[in-house]
C-alpha cells in the first residue's frame, strides 16, 4: 500500500493515518505522465478565473515536457503536449491554446487499414524496396547524383543476396540484375567494385575476419601476473 498523493484538490483533506491503493483509484488517462499530473489537469479544471487558468495550464505544460527532454527536437513537440492536455481533462479544458483542439471523435475512430502488397517480386532475395528505390532512381536526370544512387542501390542489393548466400554472389551478376531491374536505364561499369554494407548485428565473428575487418594473425595478449612472496 502507498499512502495517497502530496498533491490534493482544494477540499480534499491530508490524513496520515488513511492509506489507499492504486485498485482504488481512478485510473489514469494516459499513464506514462503519471498521477500527479492528472491531478493537476483536474485541479485547473476548477479554476474560474480563465487568465489563472491559462497560467496553470501553462505551468503543467512545463512539467511534462520535463519529463521527456529528449523529445524536445521532435516538430511539433508543444503540440503533441497540448492535445495531451485536453485528453486527460476528457476534452473539458477550456484555456486558449495556440493549436486547434482535437476532435474525441478522432481518438474512438478506428485505424486505416495498411494495404497489403499484391505485387510479385522480381528477385526475392533483393527484396522490394530495392526495385523500389531503383524506379525512384530511374526518375532523376542523368548526373553525378543519379550515378551515386545507383551506385549505393547495387552494394544494397550486394548485401541483401549476402543475407541468403555468402559463396556465390559477384559483383557482376548484381550489376546485370540492376539493369534487368531497372530496365536498362540504370549501368554501372562491369570493373565497378561493390562493397557490401556489414551490420553487426547477426554477422559471426568470422565474418568479419574473412572480410578483412579485423586484422588476422593478432591474438588477444594474457596479462602474466606475478605471484607474491
Amino acid at each position: 500500500m502507498r499512502a495517497s498523493s502530496s498533491f490534493r484538490l482544494p477540499d480534499e483533506k491530508a490524513s496520515p493515518h488513511n492509506l489507499e491503493m492504486n485498485s482504488q483509484r481512478p485510473d489514469l488517462i494516459i499513464p506514462e505522465y503519471g498521477r500527479n499530473i492528472q491531478r493537476m489537469v483536474e485541479y485547473a479544471m476548477t479554476l474560474e478565473d480563465r487568465e489563472q487558468r491559462n497560467q496553470c495550464c501553462r505551468a503543467i505544460l512545463s512539467v511534462m515536457g520535463q519529463l521527456f527532454p529528449y523529445l524536445r527536437d521532435i516538430d511539433d513537440f508543444n503540440h503533441k503536449l497540448w492535445d495531451h492536455l485536453f485528453i486527460m481533462s476528457n476534452f473539458k479544458l477550456d484555456v486558449d491554446s495556440p493549436y486547434p483542439r482535437p476532435a474525441e471523435e478522432e481518438l474512438d475512430a478506428p485505424p486505416q487499414r495498411i494495404p497489403y502488397p499484391q505485387a510479385d517480386v522480381k528477385f526475392g532475395h533483393y527484396g522490394r524496396y530495392v526495385e523500389k528505390l531503383v524506379d525512384k532512381c530511374s526518375e532523376l536526370e542523368e548526373g553525378p547524383e543519379r550515378q551515386a544512387f545507383a551506385l549505393a542501390i547495387a552494394n544494397l542489393m550486394k548485401q541483401n543476396a549476402l543475407n541468403w548466400n555468402r559463396n556465390s554472389v559477384t559483383d557482376d551478376v548484381v550489376i546485370k540484375d540492376l539493369r534487368y531491374l531497372s530496365k536498362g536505364r540504370l549501368s554501372l561499369d562491369d570493373n565497378t567494385q561493390l562493397h557490401a554494407v556489414k551490420t553487426i548485428q547477426g554477422v559471426k565473428y568470422q565474418d568479419f575476419v574473412e572480410e578483412g575487418f579485423r586484422p588476422k594473425g593478432k591474438k588477444k595478449v594474457k596479462k602474466k601476473f606475478k605471484k607474491h612472496k
